[in-house]
């Protein structure tokens, strides 16, 4: 089987998948059930739940509309290949293709023109910071120094999934708003 069946029940083969296979809906819900930190945090924090923040953080920092839908979909690739942690995906160049390629695919959908080079340094920057204050929230742990500044006040706590999941679609929404128009 060369091939995943998504929630939406249409089968994708993550490695050639091309845009008109790739739904928000299969996004929105597959990300609001896969834990951060490879479910090592003390309560369930979704990978959803993550995107959604950084959406608030950009936001908060003032970043165009762009760069928070880019927050909302950095992750999105996850949703058809798993969310591998940092330390490992390092050492998977191949897997490194593959999510390159499906999240370039991706943003490639909704986000046009492509994003600049500023607008994804804007995003891993956001990325990272939710990352530090995910780890020092959650664990109390420091993941890196000095700590990154954090303009939003984001909700770190276990929220029930399907809160995520709708919140992930109507973020969704309301950045493709005027794109649709």
């Amino acid at each position: 089987m060369s091939y995943i069946t998504t929630y939406s029940k249409k089968p994708l083969d993550p490695v050639t998948a091309e845009a008109d296979e790739i739904k928000l809906v299969d996004i929105a819900h597959a990300l609001s059930l896969m834990c951060r930190a490879n479910g090592h945090f003390p309560h369930f924090y979704s990978v959803a739940q993550h995107c959604v923040n950084c959406v608030k953080e950009a936001a908060a920092r003032g970043y165009s509309r762009r760069v928070q839908l880019g927050c909302l979909l950095h992750d999105a690739s996850e949703a058809y290949l798993s969310d591998v942690t940092r330390p490992i995906k390092q050492l998977l160049p191949y897997y490194l293709e593959v999510e390159e390629r499906l999240q370039n695919v991706i943003f490639d959908k909704w986000i046009t023109p492509p994003l600049t080079e500023k607008e994804r340094a804007q995003i891993f920057e956001v990325d990272d910071a939710l990352l530090y204050h995910e780890f020092m929230e959650i664990m109390g742990e420091r993941v890196a120094e000095p700590p990154p500044p954090l303009y939003a006040s984001l909700n770190f706590s276990c929220v029930d999934f399907s809160l995520i999941e709708s919140q992930y679609a109507e973020l969704f929404e309301k950045l493709t708003a005027n794109e649709k128009s």
